[in-house]
Protein backbone atom coordinates (compact mmCIF):
# COMPACT_ATOMS: atom_id res chain seq x y z
CA UNK A 1 0.00 0.00 0.00
CA UNK A 2 1.41 3.11 -0.90
CA UNK A 3 1.32 6.47 1.44
CA UNK A 4 -0.68 7.95 -0.62
CA UNK A 5 -3.30 5.10 -0.22
CA UNK A 6 -2.99 4.62 3.58
CA UNK A 7 -3.49 8.36 4.11
CA UNK A 8 -6.59 8.57 2.36
CA UNK A 9 -7.59 5.49 4.25
CA UNK A 10 -6.93 7.11 7.48
CA UNK A 11 -8.17 10.60 6.97
CA UNK A 12 -4.86 12.69 6.38
CA UNK A 13 -2.75 13.89 4.05
CA UNK A 14 -0.01 12.32 2.23
CA UNK A 15 2.64 14.98 3.62
CA UNK A 16 0.95 13.75 7.60
CA UNK A 17 1.76 9.96 6.98
CA UNK A 18 5.49 10.86 5.96
CA UNK A 19 5.33 12.87 9.38
CA UNK A 20 4.41 10.14 11.05
CA UNK A 21 6.73 7.71 9.52
CA UNK A 22 9.84 9.74 9.80
CA UNK A 23 9.03 10.77 13.39
CA UNK A 24 8.20 14.38 13.25
CA UNK A 25 5.06 14.42 14.36
CA UNK A 26 3.50 12.02 16.86
CA UNK A 27 0.63 9.30 15.78
CA UNK A 28 -2.37 9.79 18.07
CA UNK A 29 -3.40 6.48 19.86
CA UNK A 30 -6.76 6.39 17.97
CA UNK A 31 -4.67 7.27 14.32
CA UNK A 32 -2.69 4.00 15.31
CA UNK A 33 -5.41 2.05 15.48
CA UNK A 34 -6.91 3.08 12.25
CA UNK A 35 -3.82 2.56 10.45
CA UNK A 36 -3.16 -1.01 11.83
CA UNK A 37 -6.97 -1.52 10.94
CA UNK A 38 -6.19 -0.40 6.97
CA UNK A 39 -3.03 -2.32 7.59
CA UNK A 40 -5.09 -5.21 8.64
CA UNK A 41 -2.39 -6.16 11.39
CA UNK A 42 -2.55 -5.85 15.08
CA UNK A 43 -1.70 -3.05 17.37
CA UNK A 44 1.15 -4.93 18.60
CA UNK A 45 2.36 -5.42 15.26
CA UNK A 46 3.90 -1.83 15.92
CA UNK A 47 5.40 -2.15 19.37
CA UNK A 48 7.03 -5.67 17.85
CA UNK A 49 10.74 -6.20 19.46
CA UNK A 50 10.10 -3.12 21.49
CA UNK A 51 10.26 -4.14 25.47
CA UNK A 52 8.86 -0.48 27.02
CA UNK A 53 11.83 -0.02 29.25
CA UNK A 54 13.61 2.85 27.35
CA UNK A 55 9.93 4.45 28.06
CA UNK A 56 9.50 3.10 31.81
CA UNK A 57 13.11 5.01 32.38
CA UNK A 58 11.47 8.06 30.87
CA UNK A 59 7.98 8.70 32.46
CA UNK A 60 9.08 7.40 35.97
CA UNK A 61 6.79 4.70 35.24
CA UNK A 62 6.58 0.96 36.22
CA UNK A 63 3.62 0.58 33.26
CA UNK A 64 5.33 1.79 29.84
CA UNK A 65 2.78 3.47 27.15
CA UNK A 66 2.38 0.08 24.95
CA UNK A 67 1.57 -1.65 28.03
CA UNK A 68 -1.48 0.44 28.68
CA UNK A 69 -2.11 0.19 24.88
CA UNK A 70 -2.18 -3.10 24.76
CA UNK A 71 -5.37 -3.09 26.82
CA UNK A 72 -8.90 -2.71 25.73
CA UNK A 73 -9.56 -0.27 28.51
CA UNK A 74 -6.11 1.79 27.66
CA UNK A 75 -7.05 1.36 23.94
CA UNK A 76 -10.40 3.01 24.64
CA UNK A 77 -9.32 5.41 27.09
CA UNK A 78 -7.01 6.43 24.70
CA UNK A 79 -9.30 6.81 21.62
CA UNK A 80 -11.99 8.35 23.65
CA UNK A 81 -9.56 11.69 25.75
CA UNK A 82 -8.54 13.31 22.37
CA UNK A 83 -12.25 13.94 21.30
CA UNK A 84 -12.80 15.61 24.62
CA UNK A 85 -12.50 19.26 23.39
CA UNK A 86 -12.25 21.21 26.36
CA UNK A 87 -9.06 21.30 27.82
CA UNK A 88 -9.98 22.07 31.64
CA UNK A 89 -12.49 18.98 31.31
CA UNK A 90 -9.25 17.19 30.18
CA UNK A 91 -6.94 18.19 33.04
CA UNK A 92 -9.73 17.22 35.46
CA UNK A 93 -10.32 13.96 34.39
CA UNK A 94 -6.13 13.65 34.17
CA UNK A 95 -6.28 14.97 37.84
CA UNK A 96 -9.10 12.44 38.44
CA UNK A 97 -6.89 9.62 37.50
CA UNK A 98 -3.55 10.29 38.94
CA UNK A 99 -5.48 10.58 42.28
CA UNK A 100 -7.20 7.38 41.85
CA UNK A 101 -3.70 5.98 41.11
CA UNK A 102 -1.96 7.18 44.29
CA UNK A 103 -4.62 5.33 45.90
Amino acid sequence: MSQTELATAVGVTFQQVQKYERGFNRVSASKLYEIARVLKVPLSYFFEGFDGTADRAETGSDVAPADFLGTSEGLALAEAFPRIRNEERRRKILDLIHSLADE
